[in-house]
């Protein structure tokens, strides 16, 4: 009976992993915001709520600004860039043909070399015009957002995540007492300090999330700026904004830097990419190690393994919540598995 009933739960836990991870987003969400409050409150004496309603009120004002500062010069950008496009395809075309032919006259001389500049005029002549390439690339995105789901879905979402990591940070020790009910009697003193333990690495991951973002962006503003691209904060800013997304973040990061600099010249959108590789690899191997090591001993193997697992299993978000999904895990296994189970197990076992 035991065991059947223990594959229920698990059968119970695998079909509700959406729900649950949607619960767990909004645990997260909450540890920032009770964290910001903690703070507010420490130099300001105001009540838990008027804290609330501050911090609110502070990330809504950064969200605005970081929205007009990005969102408006990236649409003109994108705008030109869709109307220069198909020149600058031409451009690397006929650089592709005269480095072939080249090539080609090095190897077989001059007189037997192959000829494609025919070749590549008529590859010119079949690239696509401005309408017809604005509308590609309009079927091409709402093939992206069908394949992604539905929108509607996706917004009731957020909804239920931010209010319930709005009601978890209005009551956080209510909240923290009903889970801890759930727990045998004898394990829930210790259980309130594993939640309790969680609640610090979680706060310890994201000050060093924060740390590498503010990293990366001053990397890259000042990278950016050496190079003489445009919009110098924009890019800088979403490239620290993305690199909270491990893996998949900062290769969209590059996206616009490298779109922006391709209006300019097709050097410096190369020279974009070699500095993101630079600063990317810097950061993963360098300044996240450091940061992470110093706040919390986050093990690397279990990291990768875990953006592996949960993308696997959740998908997008899973990728999100991969590394606070770590944090917890590692607090959990540690705490709970080995010290409360393997390490007794093997004392009763080695004991005459």
């Amino acid at each position: 009976m035991a065991i059947a009933a223990l594959l229920v739960a698990l059968v119970l836990l695998w079909t509700l992993r959406d729900l649950l991870l949607l619960l767990f987003a909004a645990v997260v969400i909450s540890v920032a915001l009770c964290r910001l409050i903690g703070s507010i409150r420490r130099f300001l004496p105001i009540g838990r709520i008027q804290a609330l309603l501050l911090t609110l009120t502070g990330l809504s004002a950064v969200l605005a600004i970081f929205a007009a500062v990005v969102f408006p010069p990236f649409i003109e950008e994108f705008a030109l860039l869709l109307a220069k496009l198909p020149k600058a395809a031409a451009m690397l075309i006929n650089l592709l043909v005269g480095s072939l032919e080249a090539l080609s006259n090095a190897i077989y001389g001059s007189d037997a070399g192959i000829q494609l500049g025919e070749q590549g005029l008529e590859a010119i002549q079949l690239l696509p015009d401005n309408a017809t390439l604005a509308s590609g690339v309009g079927s091409g995105l709402l093939s992206l957002l069908g394949v992604a789901g539905n929108t509607g879905t996706a917004i009731l979402q957020v909804l239920f995540v931010l209010a319930l990591a709005l009601m978890v940070t209005v009551q956080p020790d209510a909240y923290q007492a009903a889970c801890i009910q759930l727990v045998p009697s004898f394990y829930r003193r210790k259980a309130r300090r594993v939640l309790l333990r969680c609640g610090a690495a979680l706060s310890s991951w994201m000050v060093g999330v924060l740390i590498s973002s503010l990293a990366v962006f001053i990397l890259c503003a000042i990278g950016l700026s050496l190079l003489g691209v445009k919009l110098v904060m924009a890019n800088a800013l979403l490239a620290g904004v993305l690199n909270v997304i491990p893996n998949l973040g900062p290769t969209l990061g590059t996206v616009f830097p490298v779109a922006v600099a391709l209006l300019d010249a097709p050097w410096k959108a190369a020279a974009v990419i070699g500095l993101y590789v630079l600063i990317q690899n810097l950061e993963s191997y360098v300044i996240t190690p450091s940061v992470m090591h110093h706040q919390l001993q986050l093990l690397p193997a279990l990291t990768l393994a875990a953006q592996v697992l949960f993308t696997l299993m959740f998908g997008p978000l899973g990728l999100l919540m991969a590394l606070p999904l770590a944090v917890v895990l590692q607090v959990v296994i540690r705490d709970v598995l080995i010290h409360d189970v393997l390490d007794r197990w093997s004392m009763h076992r080695l004991s005459p």
